[in-house]
């Protein structure tokens, strides 16, 4: 990973003297301030990849001070430090989009260690995109897969069946392409989710399971951001929206969820269900077909449920 800056915000001194002992032999540069206000002149000044602020500060609380960072430097980074007092706070924030993470302190070492290691590639991953060609997007998305093991692949396949099912529709040309890229990159978000929670084999703590529903709003703020076409943003940010409206981020329903989105949507699932994931088991592909036919109107569109169900039975370049 290319060496970045990291800025460490805090009113308390021997805070930052910690953070300065604790990255020592880092290969990323690190900066310490303990005012807000000089912490903003230098995110104005240089490109800072993160920002890690202390949420009670005299001057600015840290929501006040990143929600400034954003506007000044939307590709950095924000991670909130915080109280056990401030959690609602801290919470709050990362559901609004102000803030990437929280920290709670005091913090363990490593947590803090992973947490800047995450948070360092999600910022990579913006850079990239905004000037990637499609062997890049690719490659980008094969990267983020080694955090799950288990997932080799998957961005490859569910892209080829997604682009044999907008094919089967009639779609050509640049919106397939799109499909393509989106595809690639759906799971773009899980660049910010822990790998412990990612292989967690059994079932996960709320807590867990709320970070996880958050990939999708994560990615689509890097796509975004990178000035990726529309229909990537949609496929990024809806792929686990569901037909009958119980999916997320935004419970969206039917036509209201984009049709490239939708069309991801199946291909990713059915590769879920005929893939090994920690948590379970792969089944065969007719018993996937027979599921996905079972989920037609209600987790899936099912005029393209329909299709998509016709085009695997029907073409042997999709067999397993």
């Amino acid at each position: 990973m290319t060496p970045e800056t990291m800025l460490f915000v805090d009113d308390e001194k021997q805070i930052l003297r910690s953070v300065e002992r604790l990255f020592i032999g880092s290969n990323h540069r690190v900066l310490t301030t303990d005012d807000a206000e000089k912490a903003l002149a230098l995110v104005d000044d240089e490109s800072i990849a993160v920002v890690f602020s202390d949420q009670c500060m005299p001057k600015m609380k840290g929501v006040e001070l990143l929600a400034q960072v954003k506007k000044t430097s939307p590709d950095t980074v924000k991670i909130l430090m915080t109280g056990y007092a401030d959690l609602s706070t801290a919470v709050e924030a990362i559901n609004t989009g102000e803030v990437f993470r929280f920290i709670t302190k005091p913090w363990d070492d490593a947590v803090l260690m992973d947490t800047a290691e995450e948070a360092l590639g999600r910022f990579t991953l913006r850079r990239s995109l905004a000037h990637a060609d499609e062997a890049t997007l690719l490659a980008l998305a094969e990267t983020i897969e080694l955090k799950d093991p288990l997932t080799q692949g998957h961005c490859k396949r569910v892209a080829r069946y997604s682009v044999g099912l907008a094919e089967s529709l009639g779609i050509e040309g640049h919106i397939k392409r799109r499909i393509r890229c989106g595809a690639w990159l759906h799971d773009c978000g899980k660049i910010g989710v822990p790998e412990a929670v990612l292989n967690y084999p059994g079932s996960l703590g709320p807590l867990e399971v709320q970070t996880i529903k958050k990939h999708p709003e994560w990615g689509a703020e890097v796509v975004r951001l990178a000035n990726m076409a529309p229909e990537i943003v949609n496929i990024v940010l809806c792929h686990h929206e569901k037909y009958d409206g119980s999916g997320y981020p935004h419970q969206l329903k039917a036509e209201a969820i984009p049709l490239e989105a939708r069309i991801v949507s199946i291909a990713d699932m059915f590769d879920a269900m005929t893939s090994d994931r920690p948590y379970k088991k792969k089944i065969d592909q007719a018993a996937a077909l027979c599921e996905l036919q079972r989920m037609r109107g209600k987790e899936i569109d099912p005029l393209l449920a329909d299709r998509f169900i016709e085009l695997i039975r029907g073409n042997v370049e999709f067999e397993q």
